[in-house]
C-alpha cells in the first residue's frame, strides 16, 4: 500500500530561519555550499563539501548522499546537476546534498577502501569522533546530516571494477513501520525495477554499519540505490541519478508535479554477493543484467599464470545484478551478485 505523504503535513513542517552545517549557512529560498570539516585525529584531516538547497515554502528534510565509494561516480556528477537544477523558490522544505562523502577514496581513485586508513566507509557507521579518518566522516555525517534529515537516500553506483545494472536496496527491519513502509514507496519512486529487499541489516543503533541504515534505524525511512558502472560517469546513468531525485522530491510533494511509481517491479527477496576462495586473476563470463541459471559458469578465477584455480557458478538460478568486470582479484571480495527475482503479488 501506498505510504502517502500529505501535501498538507509537508506544508506543516516549519522552516527555521537559518541553517547552518560546516562552512554553509541558508535561509529559506536560498542555496549555499560549503565544507564539513573532518579534523585530523590519529590519521589526516579531510573535508566533505556539501549544498543546502531551502525551499521557499516548508516542508520536510531529504538529505542525498553521493560518493560514499569514491570511485562510483556517476552519483557525484548528477547531484551537481541536482545542485544546478533544484530551485529554491518552489521547493517545500530542505534538500541537504553531500556531493562527496568520502573524499579520500574520490581523490585516491579507489574501489570499496580508503587510501588512508583502509576501511569501507559503508562498514563503519554511525562512525566515532576519535576513530580513524573513515570512522571520522561516519560520524560528522550521522551527526550533521543524517540528524538533520527526515529522508535519506545514499546514492551509490557499480564502483571501478563493478558492471552493474540499476537497481536499489529495500531494508525493512520490523522494527518502525511507518519508515519501513516509506522506504519501500521511495524505492517505487526512484524509479529502478529491481528492489532487493534486506532484512539482514543490523538493528543496534550503536552498530550501525551501513549510511542507510544509521538513518532507518533512527526512524527516519531510507534507501539505497545503485545506478552506475565501472567507475564511469556515462551520461544515461548520470541522468538516472537525476531523474531519480525528482521523482522523489515530487513523491514528498517538494516540488510540483505528478507522483510516479514503478509498476512492475521485481523484488529480489534472495541474493548473494559471491566472493573469491583466492587471490589471482578474474575471468568474468557473464553481462551486468544477465539472466542465468543455477549452475551457470559467472566467471573463473586463476593464478598469475593462467591456470585455473576455480570456476565460480550460480549458486541458483536469477538475474545478475552486477558482475566484477577486471581481472584483479583478491581472496574474500566481491565477484559479482546474484538476485533470485519475484512478481510483486
Amino acid at each position: 500500500m501506498l505510504a502517502v505523504i500529505p501535501a498538507l503535513l509537508v506544508a506543516t513542517i516549519q522552516q527555521p530561519a537559518s541553517l547552518t552545517i560546516g562552512s554553509a549557512t541558508a535561509r529559506p529560498g536560498q542555496a549555499a555550499s560549503g565544507f564539513i570539516e573532518v579534523p585530523a585525529g590519529v590519521d589526516a584531516a579531510t573535508r566533505i563539501p556539501i549544498t543546502i538547497v531551502r525551499g521557499a515554502q516548508s516542508g520536510p528534510t531529504l538529505a542525498l548522499i553521493a560518493g560514499t565509494h569514491g570511485s562510483e561516480v556517476a552519483p557525484i556528477v548528477a547531484l551537481q546537476r541536482v545542485r544546478a537544477t533544484i530551485d529554491p523558490a518552489v521547493l517545500r522544505g530542505t534538500v541537504l546534498i553531500v556531493h562527496v562523502a568520502n573524499m579520500p577514496s574520490f581523490l585516491g581513485r579507489t574501489v570499496y577502501y580508503s587510501p588512508i586508513d583502509g576501511k569501507n566507509l559503508n562498514r563503519v557507521y554511525p562512525g566515532k569522533p576519535d576513530g580513524t579518518v573513515s570512522e571520522r566522516i561516519a560520524y560528522a555525517i550521522t551527526t550533521q546530516i543524517i540528524e538533520r534529515t527526515d529522508y535519506l537516500v545514499d546514492i551509490h553506483s557499480g564502483d571501478g571494477n563493478e558492471s552493474l545494472r540499476p537497481y536499489s536496496y529495500w531494508s525493512p527491519l520490523g522494527l518502525n513501520a511507518r519508515a519501513d513502509s516509506i522506504a519501500r514507496d521511495m524505492a517505487l519512486a526512484w524509479g529502478s525495477d529491481h528492489i532487493v529487499i534486506d532484512t539482514m541489516r543490523p538493528r543496534d543503533v550503536r552498530a550501525s554499519v551501513y549510511t542507510q541504515n544509521t538513518a532507518q534505524l533512527r526512524g527516519k525511512p531510507a534507501l539505497t540505490t545503485e545506478t552506475g558502472y565501472l567507475g564511469i560517469a556515462a551520461e544515461d546513468m548520470v541522468q538516472r541519478n537525476v531523474d531519480g531525485v525528482f521523482r522523489l522530491l515530487r513523491y514528498f510533494h517538494m516540488v510540483p508535479g505528478d507522483v510516479e511509481l514503478v509498476r512492475q517491479p521485481l523484488f529480489f527477496e534472495r541474493a548473494e554477493v559471491l566472493r573469491s576462495p583466492a587471490t589471482g586473476v578474474w575471468h568474468a563470463r557473464v553481462e551486468r543484467g544477465q539472466s542465468v541459471q543455477k549452475g551457470a559458469i559467472i566467471g573463473v578465477l586463476t593464478d598469475f599464470f593462467g591456470v585455473t584455480q576455480a570456476e565460480i557458478r550460480a549458486p541458483f538460478g536469477g538475474i545478475v545484478l552486477y558482475v566484477v568486470a577486471t581481472p584483479a582479484m583478491s581472496q574474500g571480495e566481491p565477484m559479482g551478485m546474484i538476485g533470485e527475482p519475484r512478481l510483486e503479488r
